[in-house]
């Protein structure tokens, strides 16, 4: 066990887990969407989930440090949430907040940070790009909703984990990325049928099984 002292309060973590992971655990939460406990190689995606550390030049994403004893964190200050409010609203410039018929609604990450942040989820100085077409329902058993997708990529790490190797996978690039399927003769299969871990993981519920999908 490490000793490390957040926001003025000591506390205990395993040792060798993330920063981020730590005041998870001991309920100081900082907002994040790409976290997943357990993964060696976070994506740091998400630019969610910064803090400041003593003898740090400038703000860490949390989840790619590595709690240490002595070690002195800041969740809190005026740069680390400045930092996360412009990360919040670049995300939310491209997605479509139509909560209303989401089935992620009131369960969101997104509600939860904008609150936290004390942010709209309608960032009103940014432009949006929303992708077309709004659903990719190639896939015979999901439909994927690109304009809803954070792009955090917890459904290919667990599809990854699932399987070996991902039927999942980042496409194009910039504003346009989405997830992308592939490996069309095993998709309808019993593997991904009696998998459906990327439905679960999904925590904006970008991805649903077709019967899920709202019209």
């Amino acid at each position: 066990m490490v000793r490390l002292v957040v926001n003025d309060l000591e506390i205990e973590a395993e040792d060798g887990i993330s920063v981020l992971e730590a005041c998870l655990n001991n309920g100081i939460y900082i907002p994040n969407l790409c976290f997943i406990n357990g993964m060696s190689s976070p994506p740091v995606s998400c630019r969610m989930c910064f803090v400041e550390i003593e003898g740090e030049a400038r703000p860490v994403s949390s989840c790619a440090v590595k709690a240490t004893d002595g070690m002195k964190v800041r969740t809190d200050t005026e740069q680390v949430r400045g930092l996360q409010r412009t990360a919040f609203q670049l995300l939310m410039s491209v997605h479509d907040v139509d909560c209303g018929r989401c089935p992620a609604n009131k369960r969101c990450p997104l509600q939860r940070i904008a609150v936290f942040l004390k942010v709209p989820l309608r960032p009103g100085r940014l432009e949006k790009h929303l992708k077309n077409p709004d659903v990719d329902n190639v896939h015979p058993l999901i439909d994927y909703y690109p304009n809803r997708c954070m792009l955090c990529g917890k459904c290919i790490f667990v599809c990854r984990e699932k399987h070996g190797q991902p039927r999942m996978t980042f496409a194009k690039r910039g504003f346009e990325t989405v997830i992308s399927f592939y490996g069309e003769k095993d998709l309808s299969g019993p593997a991904c049928k009696e998998c459906l871990a990327c439905i679960d993981i999904c925590p904006v519920r970008a991805i649903v099984t077709k019967d899920q999908a709202v019209e």
